[in-house]
């Protein structure tokens, strides 16, 4: 990967400008996040893997996104309220951004390039189902939909790229935390 995730820009859902580089040192998982989603309770599960390893140097980063059929309608003042009232979310929040197609944001084209194929733990792909739902899926190696997870190392290294429907508390998502978490 050319440049680090750490010098990309990025702003606060809060609408302050800032980069990744805060978390250097951390372990990071970046996903993309929208509130009108079956897979929207996976914003608990998500809360909840990021109160128990915390302490350890895990950090959460969600970034909104309304990349799919408009399930993040909101502006970021809303995304925080529904976030923080229906799910108790402490992780960062970030600016709404794009992450696919023509104008998606530089970090998700470096996560993208970094790791360009998504892990998929499921016995009938994420894939499958939203054809099974009537969606034409993105081809890869695009985000295929929200909750797509990105595990960064502490040195800035994307490592490893989970499918939509993996969950948060699934083993070979907590054991590839944990991992990160144990190296240096």
């Amino acid at each position: 990967m050319s440049a680090s995730i750490y010098d990309i820009p990025v702003r606060k859902i809060t609408g302050e400008e800032t980069s990744l580089a805060e978390f250097k040192g951390h372990v990071l998982l970046v996903v993309n996040v929208a509130s009108k989603c079956g897979l929207t309770p996976q914003y608990e599960g998500l809360e909840k893997l990021y109160e128990q390893y915390k302490g350890q140097g895990l950090v959460i980063a969600g970034f909104p996104a309304n990349d799919f059929k408009a399930q993040e309608p909101g502006t970021n003042e809303e995304i925080q309220a529904f976030c923080t009232t229906n799910f108790g979310v402490k992780f960062p929040l970030f600016d709404k951004i794009t992450v696919v197609g023509q104008q998606k944001h530089p970090l998700y084209a470096a996560l993208i390039a970094a790791q360009p194929k998504a892990v998929s733990l499921s016995e009938v792909p994420f894939r499958e189902k939203l054809k099974g739902y009537g969606i034409e899926a993105n081809p890869e190696p695009e985000v295929l939909w929200n909750f797509e997870k990105f595990l960064v190392s502490r040195s800035g290294e994307v490592v490893e790229r989970f499918a939509p429907d993996t969950q948060p508390d699934a083993l070979a998502l907590v054991a590839a935390i944990e991992a990160e978490l144990a190296g240096s």
